[in-house]
């Protein structure tokens, strides 16, 4: 991932791009093309993805009572291909679509939050859970159907998980009973990790991705200049 300067966007109703990457509507699959150069590891990363929504929902969720924070699930339940020219890295599988927005930095407003999204028989399950800077707390269970109508769930309780390489804090929904664990690690940072995790909802056993973000590391003067290793900046195209 590259930041670059405003000049290096293009947009229409179908077509973002952003240097040389984009993302288009071609017909009703979500098509993302990658063509960046990988810092640190001094690489260039090339490639498909395609994503193919069973159906877009109409909904967006509030994350603070002000509204400056919005999750918006578009297609969590789709099939998703995966084409990078690198050995290994094509593959095909079940998918999903979402996005945050917001008005202000995420560490003014939050101090911690985890989320889940977890395929089921009969959809998808996504569990939104935080802690703002106020004390008060976040807390977001949601059903998805495959024709994309969302329903609100009875969740879980929480429970922990075992703490990342960077000894970040996590725990996500399990039925009573239940200990959760991860079977994969995505990417693990000092404030951030993502992980494949293996937990229980309602009796079904299920398998998801799970992330847990510390916004208090993140926020810290002595981590924020990593960043710049991992996402370098270039202000043209």
């Amino acid at each position: 991932m590259t930041e670059r300067g405003a000049g290096a966007v293009r947009q229409t109703p179908d077509v973002f791009q952003v240097g040389p990457s984009q993302m288009a509507w071609e017909g009703d699959a979500l098509v993302i093309d990658i063509n960046e150069f990988s810092v640190p590891h001094v690489q260039r990363i090339r490639g498909r993805v395609r994503l193919s929504p069973e159906a877009v929902t109409a909904i967006e969720v509030a994350l603070d009572p002000g509204g400056a924070h919005v999750w918006r699930p578009f297609a969590p339940n789709a099939r998703i291909s995966v084409d990078i020219a690198r050995p290994g890295w094509r593959w095909e599988g079940h998918g999903y679509f979402d996005a945050n927005f917001g008005t202000r930095a995420l560490e003014a407003d939050f101090s911690y939050w985890t989320w889940a999204r977890m395929p089921m028989k009969d959809g998808a399950a996504a569990f939104y859970d935080a802690t703002r800077r106020d004390g008060s707390t976040l807390d977001v269970a949601l059903k998805f159907a495959r024709d994309g109508s969302v329903s609100v769930m009875d969740p879980p309780p929480r429970a922990r998980l075992a703490r990342s390489q960077w000894l970040v804090r996590r725990e996500t929904r399990a039925d009573a009973g239940t200990q959760p664990y991860q079977v994969q690690a995505m990417l693990d940072a000092p404030f951030y990790t993502r992980s494949v995790v293996k937990s229980r909802i309602h009796g079904e056993t299920v398998v998801g991705v799970h992330e847990a973000l510390d916004l208090r590391r993140f926020a810290s003067p002595l981590l924020k200049p990593m960043l710049a290793v991992k996402v370098p900046r270039r202000a043209r195209f």
